[in-house]
């Protein structure tokens, strides 16, 4: 049974979906409708996905100070106990694979699954006892994942896979302490992984509409059981821009990771992927909730990258919004000069300016986002200056798919 609070929660996500589904480019520039107590819209606060690695007590101790969320391997508990220890605050989430099996070392130890998985079904218990349970393409073949060898796709759309990972992964949960589960590979296409089509499917559509199903079932029987028992269940929803209302249907729980958030495309365009679709209205319908997590990732290769993920984030502002930056093998705590800039809380909701330039001012500054392919000119507040202290011209050009951070100068 779930509780009144959730009840009015998914009805009023439910609504805000309708809302910004109706009409896309009224959506996109009207703000969200919300009833009740406002939240505090705070600039983005920071969070650590720690899977890359072990983590040091140096890194740990750090991460108790700055981290409002941790994702760990779990057979990390206990840096997880340790971080509880140091502050009582942190959300400390297990790592756990929605779509795989694996059995790679680590994963399988000689000839049986190890105590701490990865995912929530091991491979040997699989093999053993459910080989069904393994994805078979339309060649016969069981499905490895290309570029990730010994990764196995499996039936998520089967109610007995599901079945057992929930009870898996909840008990364990219960069992060791941990705040919830970052629920990794929710995504919406087999195709990034693999071109097989799954048997008994007629094209990569109709194994992608399977998958997506299954993992629809899996996240509301896994959603409902954490929640039930006061855990979090936070899914990596992928390519949610494609299939409007999926990105507030994955999120309706505790929240929800974007791992790719302020992409730019390859299509040679120059635009923010972030902002297509209907994803980034779905996203600021859930930050002006405030009441789940907005987990967002930026992989970052340059000074550019980094400060549109982060201005990105911080049109999303809200008490749970947390962004950080990073690099694909996750190996290191990252931290941004970004996140030492203090804008404090938002003054205004993101505007969408009609030259496609969206722009929020807080309390102590001011970010700006061009999702464009092409540059605009800018009239910034006046009175702000660079994170260097640098003095701000009255207009300046943003060029395409690019950002600005800017905070309140020195008082005369």
């Amino acid at each position: 049974m779930l509780s009144e609070k959730s009840l009015i929660r998914r009805f009023a996500v439910v609504a805000l979906v309708l809302l910004s589904s109706a009409c896309a480019v009224s959506a996109a520039e009207s703000d969200p409708i919300i009833t009740g107590p406002v939240p505090k819209p705070l600039a983005p606060c920071a969070w650590w996905y720690g899977i890359g690695d072990s983590p040091s007590s140096w890194e740990i101790r750090s991460a108790a100070k700055h981290y409002d969320v941790v994702v760990l391997n779990a057979w990390e508990t206990a840096a997880m106990r340790k971080l509880h220890e140091l502050n009582p605050k942190v959300k400390v989430l297990v790592y756990k694979d929605f779509s795989s099996t694996r059995n790679y070392y680590g994963a399988v130890e000689g000839d049986r699954d190890a105590k701490y998985l990865p995912t929530g079904v091991g491979y040997v218990a699989a093999e053993r006892t459910q080989p069904e349970w393994f994805a078979i393409s339309t060649l016969g073949q069981r499905i490895e994942w290309n570029g990730y060898p010994k990764h196995w796709q499996m039936t998520v759309w089967d109610p007995a896979y599901q079945k057992a990972w929930a009870d898996a992964v909840v008990g364990e949960v219960l069992r060791e302490g941990w705040d919830g589960v970052l629920a990794d590979n929710d995504f919406s296409s087999l195709k990034y992984y693999s071109p097989s089509v799954i048997a008994g499917t007629a094209d990569a559509a109709g194994s992608d509409r399977l998958l997506r199903d299954g993992l629809d079932g899996m996240l509301a029987l896994t959603g409902d059981a954490l929640e039930k028992s006061g855990k979090m269940l936070v899914p990596n929803v992928s390519e949610s821009q494609l299939t409007p209302g999926r990105w507030s249907a994955h999120s309706r729980y505790a929240g929800a990771m974007e791992e790719n958030f302020g992409l730019q495309g390859d299509d040679g365009t120059g635009e923010l992927i972030t902002f297509q679709g209907n994803q980034f209205k779905e996203q600021r319908a859930q930050a002006a909730l405030g009441e789940s997590w907005l987990l967002l990732i930026t992989h970052t290769k340059s000074d550019k990258e980094e400060r549109v993920g982060y201005a990105s984030a911080a049109l999303l502002a809200s008490p749970h919004t947390c962004w950080t930056r990073a690099q694909p093998d996750y190996k290191n705590p990252y931290w941004s000069a970004y996140q030492d800039a203090r804008l404090g809380e938002a003054v205004e909701t993101a505007n969408r300016l009609p030259s496609g330039v969206w722009n929020r001012r807080y309390s102590g500054g001011w970010v700006a986002v061009n999702p464009t392919k092409t540059s605009v000119l800018l009239t910034p507040p006046p009175g702000l200056v660079t994170l260097r202290g640098e003095p701000v011209p009255a207009q300046f050009d943003l060029p395409s798919a690019d950002a600005v951070v800017l905070v309140n100068g020195p008082r005369r």
